[in-house]
This record gives C-alpha cells, structure tokens and sequence, in this order.
C-alpha cells in the first residue's frame, strides 16, 4: 500500500492541481477581486441567499384545466361524428354540470357512435378519463373520472414546470430553483434579479394563442349586452388596442390554437411598428392555411390570455406557416411576448400569492460570516493536529487545503450553485477529512504499541483505518443522495456540498498524505515515529 511509482504519483498531482486551479476564480469571486478576462473562469454559482434575487410561489386553479379539457372533448367529439362515413349526426350539445351530453339524430346510431367515442373515453394512459351512459335512448352523456382529472391536472402542472423553466432561461439567469409545492403550487427562485416585476409580467402571461373566425351573424349591440348566438361566445379588446373597451363575438369551436408554434420573435412591420412573427409546424401551417383559405374576406381573431389582440381581415390565404401578431405592442411588451410563445402556454393560469425580494447585501454577509466561521474552526483543527500529531498533523493540514480547494474546483466545473446551507457544509466537510486522518493516526499510534515496525505500522494503520473511513463515507453517501433527491432548494445545496465532500475528503485525507508518508518513509527511513 505504500509503494507510489512514478506514474500514480503525477497522476495524483495532475488531478489535484487541475482541481485546485479551477477553484482559483470561485475564490475571486468570493473575495469581490477581479479575473483576467483571458483566463478560463468555471465559477461557482451563488443561490438566492448569497447572491440576493426574487422568490415567487405561483398557485394554478385546477378548474381552468378541467373547463378546457371538457371544451376540447367537445371540439374531437363533433369532429369524429363529422368525418364519420356515413355521418353521424347530433343536436343539443351541452356542457353544463361539468359533463359533456350529445343527442343523435338517428337513434339507430347509438352503437356505432360508442364505437367512435370508446378511444376518447380510455384515453391514452393507465386510466380511465371518462365514464359514458346512454340516457332516453339517444343521448349520450359523458363525465370526466376523478382518476383522469387528477391526472390532467398533475400533467399540466408538470407542463407548466417545464415552461416557466424555458421562460426563465430566456431571461439569461444561472441555476434558478423552480419546484412544484404540493398539488398546484410552483415555486420560483432567480438569483440575481432584485427586481420581480419582469419575472411577474412574463410569469404571469399564460401565453394561450388562438386564432378564431369572427361571428359575423352577432349583432353589435347584443355583443355590447352579452348576448350571441348560439355556438359563439365574447372576448373584450386588451386594454392598449384602438377598440379598447369594445368586445368581439367569434365561433367558439373550429378555430386553431398556439400549440403548433415552433418560433416567435419579435420584430417590426411595413411601418415600422413592433409585431410579433411567428411560425408553425408543419400540422400547424396546414390547419391554418386551410382555414384562411376556408374564409377568405372574413374577419379573424387573434386572440391572447381570452383578450382580443387584433381582428384583421383575412384577404387572401396565408400560406407557409408565418404569420405576424400586431397589437400596440412596444418593443419590450412584443418581446416579452415572443419569448412567452417560444417557450410554449401555459396549460393554466398562474397567480403570484407570495412575493420576497433578498437583497445582494444579505448574501455578502452571509458569506463573510460564513468565511470567519470556516477559517476559525479551520485554524483551531490545524493547531489541535500539529500540537497532537507533528509531522502527521502536518500532512492533515495540507490535505485539508487540497480538500478545500478540490472542492470549490469540482463544483465550479460541475456548474453548482452554492447556498447558506452549502457553507455549512463545507465546515463539516473539514470536520470529516481532519477525522479520517485522525482515525488513520490513532491506528498507526496502536500498531506501534503492539511492538510493529515503523513501515509495517504506517502500512497496517493506513489498511485498517481505511476500512472504517469507507464505510461510513459510504452511509453519509446515502444520506446525501436522499437529501438531494428528495429536498429541495437550500437542502439540495447542502447535499451537493456534502457529496463532493466526501469525495475529496476521501481522497486527500487518505490517498495524498498516503502518497506523501510514503515518500518520507523511503527518503529518512526513521527508526521511530513520533504520532
């Protein structure tokens, strides 16, 4: 065990040296000292207690994903009885009860449109998402399940976690935490931002595009008093338009959402006023050019968040899936918006119910304090192992500033973040190496009270310690997997911190001061030791 040839040894050095030099800008950046713009820099991450930012806890309300679901089973099942051979026809549609009930013409039908209605009744997953009677012989009537809506509404909070992620890093923010919090609540941390309004107005823009054939047939009037015909329903203009306070009638069903957008971005028209440019997918591109071709000379809505941007007239298809969104947007709000369509709707609203804003200042204190703390107890363990252990205790020393800065370096070229929490973690990673060392030791000093000689009590001390070191590095190894798999936030900080720790503290406290006694050992060849 103490025999290091050449080749381990450089090695050893090169994985130590490549490790403690890219803890060199961590620590300039902790120090508040500048790094030279024409040197590598892998920097460690500050979380939003050391580096100050914006916490929001967004709330979702379930009804929103329910109401839609039960509007899109509306639009398949009037679209499967419609391209049925031969058709099927139904009369009475209504969802009121939060339960979709159809009539057929032809009551002779009755089998064969629970045929076409079965795939949508089983849906896709491991559940069933509707349950379907036959009333009156003719009427059929379908209920969402509890199992299919909470696993409805589960996906669409998963889907909403992953868009506010892409909103986020559209913003240009490093490592911010985004969790969902129990059954409808997402928690959002940036460090960094102080301000939240930005992160407010883009996290609160649902982002619902959708594109609907204006109800001719309304009259103005009835539209003003709230009332259409039947199949259609109002949307008022948003509040910057032109026809600000005015409301629009457009056929409910048959229009083409935003789902199928690939790209937005903003940019300016043929008078130089900002508008959003978006394109489709190819489905996309095709459903709406087929229904610009479909009503040519009629009017469309564009519709965002169930507010009327614009209502242009269609005066020719438009092909190719581009499309341009006017709406007296300004440069900031066409951006904001584009960014929102790129990363894809939010499947349901969500509402700021908590806001807190931590300043940098707080974050630099903590990090000053956290250093005094570090260096004092680093000094009073490095004076307790040289006073005990001499030139053993000497070799812990450097090791722990090897572990140290191993540390710092494999987390800045990991990419981690670094909370209050971590720093603690760091302290008790020091605790850690100075006690493997110490175990180490005590056994050496047990082999030499047994009559051993010095090489084969360094030897046997080195083999038996290790033993125990790993293994209770392996327990702590689990808890740190656990805490990070199952925490959240500062408590994943301090998983990480605690997981490279034990790595590092492994491999210094053992593997290096092994390699360092055993060079001693076979240049002064003692006849005792002093442990």
């Amino acid at each position: 065990m103490l025999d290091f040839p050449l080749w381990k040894k450089l090695w050893l050095w090169g994985l130590t040296a490549i490790a403690a030099l890219a803890a060199l800008p961590s620590i300039a950046l902790l120090a508040n000292q500048a790094w030279p713009d024409a040197l590598p820099d892998p920097t460690i991450n500050l979380g939003l207690d050391l580096a100050g930012g914006s916490h929001l806890l967004l709330e979702a309300n379930p009804q929103e994903v329910r109401a839609q679901r039960l509007e899109n089973m509306e639009e398949s099942v009037r679209t499967a009885m419609r391209q049925a051979e031969p058709r099927i026809r139904i009369g009475d549609v209504s969802t009121q009860g939060g339960r979709l009930s159809f009539m057929l013409d032809d009551a002779s039908e009755i089998d064969r449109a629970r045929e076409i209605l079965l795939p949508f009744i089983n849906g896709t997953g491991m559940v069933r998402e509707w349950d379907l009677t036959v009333m009156d012989g003719s009427r059929f009537v379908l209920t969402p399940t509890a199992q299919g809506l909470d696993a409805a509404v589960d996906q669409a909070m998963e889907s909403a976690v992953e868009v506010v992620r892409k909103r986020i890093d559209e913003l240009g923010t490093r490592e911010p935490t985004i969790i969902r919090q129990g059954d409808n609540r997402i928690v959002v941390q940036v460090p960094g931002l102080e301000d939240p309004d930005a992160l407010k107005a883009l996290l609160g823009e649902t982002a619902q595009l959708e594109f609907k054939l204006v109800d001719q047939n309304a009259l103005p009037a009835d539209v003003a008093q709230g009332i259409v015909p039947p199949g259609s329903e109002i949307f008022p203009y948003v509040e910057d338009s032109p026809f600000a306070g005015q409301s629009v009638a457009v056929r409910r069903l048959g229009g083409i959402r935003g789902d199928n957008l690939v790209g937005a971005q903003q940019s300016f028209d043929e008078n130089n006023t900002p508008v959003v440019t978006i394109q489709f997918d190819q489905q996309g591109a095709a459903r709406f050019g087929t229904l610009t071709s479909e009503n040519v000379n009629r009017p469309f809505a564009i519709i965002l968040d169930g507010k009327v941007l614009s209502a242009p007239n269609i005066n020719e298809p438009i092909l190719g899936g581009t499309a341009q969104i006017s709406g007296s947007f300004t440069v900031e709000s066409a951006n904001r918006l584009a960014i929102s369509l790129r990363s894809g709707a939010l499947p349901v609203d969500l509402a700021v119910i908590e806001e807190r804003t931590v300043g940098p200042d707080l974050g630099a204190d903590s990090i000053r304090r956290g250093m005094i703390a570090m260096g004092i107890g680093s000094l009073a363990v490095v004076v307790l192992m040289i006073v005990t252990y001499g030139r053993f205790g000497i070799y812990a020393t450097v090791a722990l500033v090897f572990n140290v800065l191993m540390l710092l370096g494999i987390m800045a070229i990991l990419n981690t973040t670094l909370t209050l929490p971590g720093i603690a973690g760091f302290v008790l990673t020091i605790g850690a190496a100075v006690d493997a060392n110490v175990l180490i030791n005590e056994r050496i000093r047990e082999e030499r009270k047994r009559g051993r000689r010095v090489i084969a009590a360094v030897e046997n001390g080195y083999k038996e310690a290790s033993r125990a070191i790993y293994d209770a590095n392996v327990t702590n190894f689990i808890a740190g997997v656990l805490l990070f798999l199952f925490g959240s936030g500062p408590i994943r900080g301090f998983a990480v911190v605690l997981i490279i720790g034990l790595f590092t503290s492994v491999f210094t406290a053992v593997t290096l001061t092994r390699m360092w006694v055993a060079g001693w050992l076979r240049k002064s060849r003692p006849s005792d030791l002093n442990v």
